[in-house]
């Protein structure tokens, strides 16, 4: 099982899908995923991408099978994020990566380029705000009196189901879909999730925007509950290569509804930056 171990920090979960000509040494593209999910969240994306590049996938510490063996309180800062992240591209010895996050992993991604430029080739957002606004947390309370409070008493899955008929799917989605999304959320520890929640509403990743030297894509809904205007609006102002693409939607879960359509714009980013094909 791919796992990176470090003494005194939590064990790493990582996924590798490499179905690239052995011989080309293709690059990376990392693929981090967002709030209660984890690596397998990307599934729908990996045929379009790992026969040009290899996909490293990770879970962020306390989601997915990464560790939750640290404390909650105190280790969910964001240079614990860069240092988890630094961490899994010496051991699968990538000195850059092509990085794309979705939601919160956007977040990260957005901080991990501004402190570590040399190790990001590229940077992709996904769905990804600058910053949680309040309406998200007034959203997120489906009738209790905090989100604090409904995560507790829905549980993951419960709280999972809720987000989904809310801001998540479109009436219209694969009921299918909308049930393997929350069975696999509903897999997360409430509690690590209250922790990350409470560290992310903290997080402003406005003063790192303008440090980023990577080209950047913002892949968005064309009326994001999430990404407002006000976020593009901060991405445009500071980010000083950026490119933004609206699809249409009015639901958040972009990389999951629209999963080749979003694949496909990284895979065409990354592969124009390096100066190479990816069609055959």
């Amino acid at each position: 099982m791919p796992v990176v171990k470090r003494s005194n920090k939590p064990d790493l979960y990582y996924e590798l899908d490499d179905y690239t000509d052995p011989w080309k040494n293709a690059p990376f593209i990392l693929l981090q995923h967002g709030f209660g999910r984890s690596s397998k969240f990307w599934y729908r994306w990996v045929p379009y991408l790992s026969r040009f590049y290899k996909v490293l996938r990770p879970d962020l510490r306390g989601f997915g099978q990464s560790s939750r063996n640290f404390d909650f309180e105190r280790n969910l800062t964001t240079d614990d994020y860069v240092s988890d992240l630094e961490a899994i591209l010496d051991e699968v010895g990538a000195e850059s990566v092509h990085y794309c996050g979705e939601s919160l992993g956007g977040i990260v991604g957005q901080i991990f380029a501004a402190e570590r430029p040399r190790r990001v080739r590229t940077l992709s957002l996904v769905s990804s705000p600058v910053f949680l606004n309040a309406d998200f947390m007034e959203r997120s309370k489906f009738g209790f009196e905090s989100w604090e409070e409904a995560m507790r008493k829905l549980g993951a899955k419960g709280y999972s189901l809720a987000k989904n008929k809310g801001d998540r799917f479109s009436a219209d989605a694969d009921p299918g879909l909308m049930q393997w999304f929350a069975e696999e959320q509903g897999k997360s520890d409430v509690e690590v999730m209250i922790a990350v929640q409470k560290s992310v509403a903290r997080v402003n990743a406005a003063p790192w925007l303008s440090r980023i030297e990577a080209p950047v894509l913002a892949i968005y809904p064309s009326e994001g509950p999430i990404t407002s205007p006000e976020q593009e609006a901060l991405l445009r102002r500071h980010v000083r290569n950026l490119k933004l693409v609206h699809l249409p939607s009015k639901h958040h879960n972009l990389h999951l509804i629209k999963p080749a359509e979003c694949a496909r714009h990284i895979l065409y980013f990354a592969a124009q930056h390096d100066g190479v094909s990816c069609r055959e």
